[in-house]
């Protein structure tokens, strides 16, 4: 390949790991930095901590001979790329950057005259230009635009999507400078099918926080519609299913538990507070916030009711929580809804037993409850007072959860077409 580069890949999880191996197979030799000894050495050994990279694309990369991992940040001298891969946690709703500036500072001691540095990680606004250049500068003494070139290019990875991968989701790419913006089109066009180049990081910063706010504020507005419905006697889900009829101005949300994963509940508290520091509150988001947030205690509350309904208490209840992941068909605790609903119902004396198909048999966070480690069986079904659908899992036979079960609340519309008296949605 005519413009191969030596790419450092900094951050080797849900966003590091599928854009090594897409780099490797568009030709680029690839160093996987995390300083994770264990990740790394399971790495090495041909095992992906990623859903979305399976065991034998990541053997086949490191049998290209191109793909190398590294728990030495000194390796990262031989790389002309480097891409910024790390998480950006919240600690009490303010950005935590430190993996970010530990990032930076291995980068910064690798870095050449002429090189690119991309960082992928969400943060607020003015990161790239206010934190990563000074500190650069700083560490190196090269400074963006005139040494080396500094983007910004927000990850869009939407984990167990079966139709947009890395490749055919469009990459937005902000530079300090046109020829920063240039550089990081030609390298991510190498493995990306289409590139959008914005004027600079700034705007880049906001488009990734402008996608999740968007979805954060609706998924807020229909899980408040589905409170109200509930006491209006409306079926929310059917009024969804009729308003998505409209070929434009809409664009259909579903209520839930909860809202998780490593974008929605996060990232627009980082908009948030990079506007708060500017003096101004933003409602919007800290309404939607409140909103999703207390879904745990709603559904909670729903559950107190149906079992009222038969005059039976949530104290001492039997619940069967089906699906802790925060999303169908993954494997994801990240911000799950489920731990706090079940601390909820253990907090009014529920006995709460869990089963996913997709996550390990191990304690939950803040809760008690106990895996239920195997299939799903009949019995576990009707032992149960009442079963809890959190999230649908395609593993999940609906049928025979309605059929077995003495009461189901289904949270996400799984039982659409098994209406039956014991059975209450969202």
């Amino acid at each position: 390949m005519a413009n191969s580069r030596t790419v450092g890949v900094l951050g080797l999880g849900y966003v590091g790991l599928p854009l090594a191996c897409a780099a490797v197979g568009a030709g680029h030799r690839v160093i996987g930095y995390d300083p994770d000894e264990v990740r790394v050495a399971s790495l090495c050994a041909g095992s992906s901590p990623v859903e979305d990279v399976e065991d034998r694309l990541l053997e086949k990369s490191l049998a290209s001979g191109l793909l190398s991992f590294t728990g030495n940040a000194g390796d990262l001298t031989a790389c002309d790329v480097f891409v910024i891969c790390v998480p950006t946690p919240l600690h009490d709703k303010t950005p935590d950057l430190t993996m970010v500036d530990s990032a930076v500072d291995a980068v910064a001691a690798a870095l050449h005259p002429g090189d690119l540095v991309v960082l992928e990680s969400t943060t607020y606004p003015g990161t790239t230009e206010d934190r990563l250049a000074p500190r650069i500068a700083e560490l190196s003494g090269l400074h963006a635009p005139r040494d080396y070139h500094l983007v910004f290019s927000p990850e869009r990875i939407d984990p167990g999507n079966p139709d947009y991968g890395l490749q055919n989701t469009p990459r937005v790419v902000g530079g300090l400078g046109p020829a920063a913006g240039a550089a990081a089109a030609e390298f991510y066009s190498s493995f990306i099918d289409q590139v959008h180049v914005v004027s600079g990081p700034r705007e880049a910063e906001m488009a990734k926080l402008l996608e999740n706010t968007y979805r954060h504020v609706n998924i807020a507005l229909v899980n408040e519609m589905a409170i109200f419905c509930d006491e209006l006697g409306v079926d929310l889900w059917e009024a969804i299913g009729a308003a998505s009829t409209k070929p434009f101005g809409f664009a259909a949300f579903t209520p839930g538990p909860g809202v998780g994963g490593h974008c929605i509940p996060v990232d627009p508290s980082y908009l948030s507070w990079r506007v708060r520091r500017l003096g101004y509150p933003f409602r919007f988001v800290e309404l939607a916030g409140e909103v999703n947030d207390r879904m745990p205690s709603y559904v909670a509350s729903r559950v107190a009711d149906i079992l009222n309904r038969d005059r039976l208490s949530v104290s001492g209840a039997r619940i069967l929580v089906l699906g802790v992941a925060y999303k169908r068909d993954l494997g994801d605790m990240r911000e799950s809804p489920a731990p706090v609903l079940i601390s909820r119902l253990e907090s009014q004396g529920a006995i709460v037993r869990w089963h996913d198909p997709h996550i390990p048999a191990q304690p939950l966070r803040g809760t008690q409850a106990v895996p239920v480690e195997g299939a799903l069986t009949p019995v576990e079904l009707s032992g149960a007072d009442l079963v809890i659908i959190h999230t649908d899992h395609a593993a999940y036979d609906v049928a025979d959860v309605v059929r077995h079960s003495r009461r189901v609340f289904d949270t996400r519309n799984m039982t659409a077409e098994h209406r039956a008296a014991h059975v209450t949605r969202l």
